[in-house]
């Protein structure tokens, strides 16, 4: 006799929006909460340009998670751009995960307004509180008690993987129950050609100062996935001649450092050898192109 299996009625699934401003370790708490390195971590900020989501499941749950772009003042197309994830992450979520630091200040900018009429529940976290006394926590906690009302707000250290398991167990206690909204086996909405991209960007923003990292975009041209090997072909886009010459370097040490950094990660990322071809391109102020913006991924 064959058991039929039927999905679990009280099962549980939601999408949580992890939303705070650039540097307050946002994309290394959803990397800790999914188990995998899915966003960009470095110690500059607006990295993250993009909605990324990461799944996690469970036979009695699934979250999908948001990282989103960090919250700052737009000042060109791109930085629009980047804000509209914010904001559409916003309103599709069952739960918020506000991230906040335990050095950080606040000003009263229009996320915070949103925030303090928004119905959706709003757990807060306060990272990096390795760096902190308790009175300080202590301090930052009853401050945030009188600006947001959130239903929990949980000290953290994201870096030392001190006390997430907690904001798991509070976002699971939030979440509708429901049938799950992605396959079981899925751990992000992104495609390989993206993390591919991202990983060489990332290795851009560790290697390069100023405005070199903010200017660049990366474009996947090629992706053959072989038996033995993926052979990548990237595009790196720059605003400028001058950048162009910077990100080559001289007899082309600088591309070759990029390269050389990306495909070890990519290695362990994709769990195979790894061909990588880069060139550099010039596409003139794209950040502030509706076209170029479009191309890349930023407007729907």
């Amino acid at each position: 006799m064959i058991e039929q299996i039927t999905e679990n009625p009280n099962h549980k699934a939601g999408f949580v929006s992890i939303i705070g401003k650039p540097n307050v370790g946002k994309s290394t708490l959803m990397n800790r909460l999914v188990g995998e390195r899915l966003s960009i971590i470095t110690s500059k900020a607006q990295t993250t340009r993009h909605r990324i989501m990461g799944i996690i499941n469970s036979p009695d749950f699934q979250i999908v998670y948001s990282d989103t772009p960090g919250i700052i003042e737009p000042k060109y197309a791109l930085h629009k751009a980047m804000m509209g994830f914010v904001y559409s992450s916003l309103e599709d979520a069952d739960v918020i995960l506000f991230v906040t630091d335990i050095h950080e200040r606040y000003d009263e900018d229009d996320v915070l307004k949103k925030l303090k009429v928004i119905t959706t529940p709003i757990i807060l976290i306060i990272n990096k509180i390795d760096t902190a006394t308790q009175e300080q926590v202590d301090e930052k906690i009853a401050y945030w008690k009188e600006h947001i009302n959130a239903t929990e707000i949980i000290a953290i250290s994201a870096l030392n993987d001190f006390n997430t398991a907690g904001v798991l167990e509070h976002i699971i206690s939030r979440i509708p129950v429901h049938p799950a909204y992605f396959d079981k086996d899925s751990l992000t909405d992104k495609s390989e050609r993206f993390f591919a991209a991202e990983i060489i960007r990332e290795k851009i923003f560790l290697n390069f100062d100023k405005e070199i990292p903010y200017s660049c975009e990366v474009q996947i041209t090629e992706f053959k996935d072989e038996p033995n090997i993926i052979r990548i072909r990237a595009e790196i886009l720059v605003e400028r001649d001058s950048q162009k010459g910077i990100l080559i370097g001289k007899g082309g040490t600088a591309l070759k450092k990029i390269g050389q950094d990306a495909r070890q990660d990519m290695e362990k990322f994709f769990q195979k050898h790894i061909f990588l071809e880069q060139h550099v391109k010039v596409e003139k102020d794209w950040r502030k192109v509706d076209k170029q913006l479009s191309r890349f991924g930023y407007r729907d």
